[in-house]
C-alpha cells in the first residue's frame, strides 16, 4: 500500500466557529454508547433522550437539528454545549474520507473550516485512525 498523499501530516485546531455545526442539514450519526453518555449528561433515560434529541434514519439514529439546521447542541456565541462529550463523527472532523481523499479535498475544507490548515500537526497515522473511527 503506498503512503498517503497527506504522509507528511496536517494541521487542524478547532476554532469552535460552528461552520461544521450549522448551516446545510445533515447528520451526526450516534453509537449507542454516545447516546447514553449525552443522555446521563442532560439527565434524561437514554428512551427520553431518543424521542427529545434524536431522529430514526433507516437503522440509523441521528441527533435532531433545529429548524435553521444548526445542530441541536449548538447554541450561537457558545458553541457546541456537549463539546467534551460529541459523538465520534464530531471528534474526527476535519479527519473524513471525503475530506483527505485528495490534496483538493483538504483545500476545500480549509476554505470552509477556518481551523484546518492551522494549530497542532497530526501525523498521517493520527489521521488515518480518526478516518477509519468514523466508518460505520
Amino acid at each position: 500500500m503506498s503512503a498517503p498523499w497527506f504522509q507528511a501530516g496536517l494541521r487542524f485546531q478547532c476554532t469552535r466557529c460552528g461552520n461544521c455545526c450549522t448551516g446545510a442539514p445533515g447528520y451526526v450519526w450516534l453509537t449507542d454508547e454516545e447516546l447514553e453518555a449525552l443522555a446521563a449528561h442532560v439527565e434524561l433515560t437514554p428512551d427520553e433522550f431518543r424521542a427529545v434529541y434524536t431522529k430514526q434514519v433507516g437503522k440509523r439514529v441521528s441527533l435532531r437539528e433545529k429548524p435553521n439546521g444548526d445542530c441541536v447542541f449548538f447554541e450561537r456565541g457558545k458553541g457546541c454545549t456537549v463539546y467534551d462529550l460529541r459523538p465520534t463523527q464530531c471528534r474526527t472532523w476535519p479527519f473524513w474520507e471525503s475530506t483527505t481523499e485528495s490534496p483538493e479535498a483538504w483545500e476545500a475544507t480549509k476554505e470552509d473550516c477556518p481551523g484546518s490548515g492551522h494549530g497542532p500537526l497530526f501525523t498521517a497515522e493520527e489521521i488515518t485512525a480518526r478516518v477509519k473511527a468514523l466508518r460505520v
